[in-house]
């Protein structure tokens, strides 16, 4: 069965949108940084990792030795307790005590971390510093139960989420990049029309800062003498206004049948010819069995046999024709191209050869 195709896409031509710097650029330094970190989960009801999985024992074992509980990895027998991933994002400008939402994901083969409690775990960064410490129970946005022959599962019960349960224990090294007189913004997507905008709106607040867009992605800023205070400076210059020129896309996901168009997308004068070639194979098992009385007795070459039969029948469609006006709208084109019963699957194999003959006045991003 076809997925339904979902195309989005205002009533008039957009071709730009008045928006604020910060919604489409960002300070040179500010970002996020990625921490991990390896710890065990432990209370679950019988869904961790099994005896195959060495790193889990022995992992468990340091653990109680920690806590002065000796015991061999022989010794330990439970499926309660699963080895996982710890995963962070370190916002910019966090300091010590701040809370962090945390991400667990089994590296060993449990079944599931549903009921689940992370154990006090350091999370790192990339230079091998420790920023956070997480634990707290873990939410797991599904389940699985499974008995002898059968198996029930929703979602993904191997990977969970504790809500703020990491604590930042050192602040985030990253800071404004420059020297104080000067800063980078940048563009979230680049582009040297917008960079060319983003760099005249910078000059309309901040008059006495030299202004340059460096590429389609970097406009930097310089002051003859360092602002007094740089946020209320940084402030004042993301909320400038800007008069966003959008890319013109058309984005297809083929997984999900999902066709995202924008108003200003158009195609020029085309004509589309389609037909379906159907193909179907039908194959029936048939058993013949030696008929009683006939055969007296029984050898290698007499008894039952499976035959198969076959049937396969093709059906080819008449081709339709669909003319495309000068300009139309990619909801207009893909509204024809549904009155004549094309799946979203060739709606989107129609789109692609669009946009190979050059009649589609846009990017064509395929998922």
């Amino acid at each position: 069965m076809w997925v339904a195709a979902l195309l989005v896409a205002a009533t008039a031509p957009v071709s730009a949108a008045e928006v604020r710097v910060k919604e489409i650029a960002r300070v040179a330094g500010v970002r996020e940084n990625a921490l991990t970190g390896y710890g065990l989960v432990f209370g679950l009801a019988g869904s961790g990792d099994t005896l195959r999985h060495r790193a889990t024992l022995q992992s468990v074992a340091n653990t109680l030795r920690h806590f002065g509980v000796n015991l061999a990895e022989v010794d330990l027998a439970s499926r309660n307790v699963a080895a996982v991933l710890v995963t962070a994002k370190l916002p910019a400008f966090a300091e010590p005590g701040g809370l962090l939402d945390v991400q667990v994901a089994s590296s060993g083969d449990a079944r599931s971390l549903n009921g689940g409690t992370l154990m006090l775990t350091p999370l790192y960064g990339a230079d091998g510093r420790l920023y956070a410490m997480a634990q707290g129970a873990i939410a797991v946005g599904g389940y699985q139960f499974e008995g002898p022959t059968a198996l029930v599962q929703k979602n993904h019960p191997t990977v969970g989420w504790v809500p703020s349960g990491a604590t930042v224990e050192q602040a985030s090294p990253l800071r404004v990049a420059g020297d104080g007189r000067s800063l980078s913004l940048l563009l979230n997507d680049p582009d040297f029309t917008n960079a060319q905008r983003v760099a005249d709106a910078v000059r309309a607040v901040a008059p006495g800062a030299y202004v340059q867009p460096e590429h389609a992605g970097k406009v930097t800023v310089r002051y003859d003498q360092a602002p007094a205070n740089l946020v209320t400076e940084i402030a004042r210059l993301e909320n400038a206004t800007v008069q966003l020129q959008r890319k013109p896309r058309v984005v297809v996901n083929e997984r999900t049948g999902t066709v995202v168009a924008g108003a200003d997308v158009r195609v020029g004068a085309v004509s589309i010819t389609h037909g379906n070639l159907r193909v179907e194979i039908d194959t029936r098992l048939a058993v013949s069995q030696p008929a009683p009385g006939i055969y007296a007795g029984t050898g290698p070459s007499i008894g039952t046999v499976v035959v198969p039969q076959t049937d396969i029948t093709a059906t080819e469609t008449l081709a339709s024709l669909v003319r495309i006006r000068e300009g139309a709208t990619v909801a207009e084109l893909v509204t024809s191209l549904r009155g004549i019963r094309l799946s979203t699957r060739d709606v989107i194999a129609v789109l692609q050869s669009i946009k190979a003959a050059g009649a589609l006045d846009g990017e064509l991003v395929i998922q």
